[in-house]
């Protein structure tokens, strides 16, 4: 009973924090078109570096629960499925992963100054004039 109880606790903590947490929303500069859930794949997996014309950059966040979130809304991989996949990729010389930055805000400045740039962000923190490419 007391098993049952303490299970049943933790799985209403984790629901709970993420009905709480927003959707990832991948937001570009300004020079950047809307991309669809397939477009955003191959971004991050290397399998393309241009769309429409127009070279983009990605940039990952460090390892943490929102780069998880949208490896699997995104990639439907989890964060040792990714790392894995890129290491194989940049071992056979088929590129190398998006640069990684340390958080939100820099991902944003990033974004801002880089034509072609594109990266994600919970979408609480969407600001007025973001270019939001993808949800």
């Amino acid at each position: 009973m007391k098993l049952t109880f303490k299970l049943l606790t933790a799985f209403l903590i984790v629901s709970i924090c993420e009905a709480q947490a927003g959707d990832i929303v991948i937001i570009g500069n300004p020079n950047v078109g809307k991309l669809d859930a397939a477009g955003v794949q191959r971004l991050y997996t290397g399998k393309a570096i241009e769309m429409e014309g127009s070279h983009i950059t990605a940039v990952n966040l460090t390892s943490g629960s929102l780069r998880d979130r949208f490896l699997r809304r995104f990639l439907n991989q989890d964060d040792n499925k990714y790392i894995a996949y890129w290491t194989v990729r940049r071992f056979s010389g088929k590129g190398i992963p998006p640069q990684e930055l340390s958080n939100t805000a820099d991902v944003i400045n990033f974004v801002k100054s880089t034509p072609g740039g594109i990266g994600y962000i919970d979408e609480s923190e969407i600001k007025p004039g973001m270019n939001v490419v993808a949800r």
